[in-house]
């Protein structure tokens, strides 16, 4: 089934949420027949390369979906892509090509408690995951950003604890993440466990839950938003050359 082409939509708006991450709004004729309910699910955006010349894709979050706008969060980095470049200097009434909606990533609604796990790459993410729980739902996220004012206010279900990781250089201090979750007290029950972050602190990640606590697809998506020094392409085959790996 061939898919559907990208839509067309204008810049509605855009915010400073935190020091490091940028909001941008996105709406008009465009999103016309996008389908409802889309928090957390992905989209492609087409972006221009200054440096090839050409058009390269990325992939990003829907943060917020209203019936006429969806909210999309940048998290900046200290080394500009293609992304950072054009989110940091797209205006109101400039347009973009957005691909998708891709199916969302969500935690099992039947576990009996809830792990979530990334940096401020899946932050979106985890916050859409976060705010669709139930209310009676209990567990842990452990969220990693770059200055304590990154901090976000997420709403979330009364039992559910957020407990953010302050690392300024995320990729390269992969361990501070690491060890936060290994010392995440593990309840009783089934779990659904959910962490994206950066390539090797997830590799580590998929280690601790397959290996040691004995984790695998029925109960744990794990992925890799991002690879320290590559850019998307460059991550995009490191990712399958993983996958080739552990098959």
């Amino acid at each position: 089934m061939a898919r559907p082409d990208p839509r067309r939509l204008e810049v509605t708006g855009k915010s400073q949420l935190t020091p490091n991450m940028l909001r941008i709004t996105l709406g008009g004729p465009g999103l016309a027949g996008f389908p409802e309910d889309q928090t957390s699910a992905y989209i492609k955006l087409r972006l221009p390369d200054a440096e090839t010349g050409r058009d390269v894709v990325r992939t990003y979050t829907v943060r917020n979906h209203r019936t006429n706008e969806i909210d999309v969060d940048f998290a900046l980095h200290e080394i500009c892509g293609p992304a950072t470049f054009w989110a940091l200097n797209t205006q109101v009434g400039d347009t973009i090509l957005v691909g998708g909606p891709g199916p969302r990533k969500l935690v099992h609604e039947d576990a009996d408690w809830y792990l979530l796990v990334g940096d401020m790459t899946a932050l979106p993410a985890i916050s859409g995951n976060i705010e669709m729980l139930p209310d009676t739902a209990i567990g842990t996220a452990v969220i990693e950003v770059m200055d304590e004012a990154d901090i976000q206010n997420i709403a979330k279900p009364t039992n559910f604890v957020i407990e953010w990781v302050v690392n300024p250089h995320p990729g390269d201090d992969s361990h501070l993440l690491v060890n936060r979750v290994r010392n995440v007290d593990w309840s009783a029950g089934n779990p659904s466990v959910w962490v994206a972050c950066e390539f090797s602190t997830m590799r580590q990640l998929r280690d601790y839950f397959r290996s040691e606590r004995g984790l695998d697809t029925s109960n744990l998506y794990i992925s890799s938003y991002w690879k320290n020094g590559s850019n998307e392409d460059n991550h995009k085959i490191a990712k399958r050359e993983d996958a080739t790996a552990l098959a």
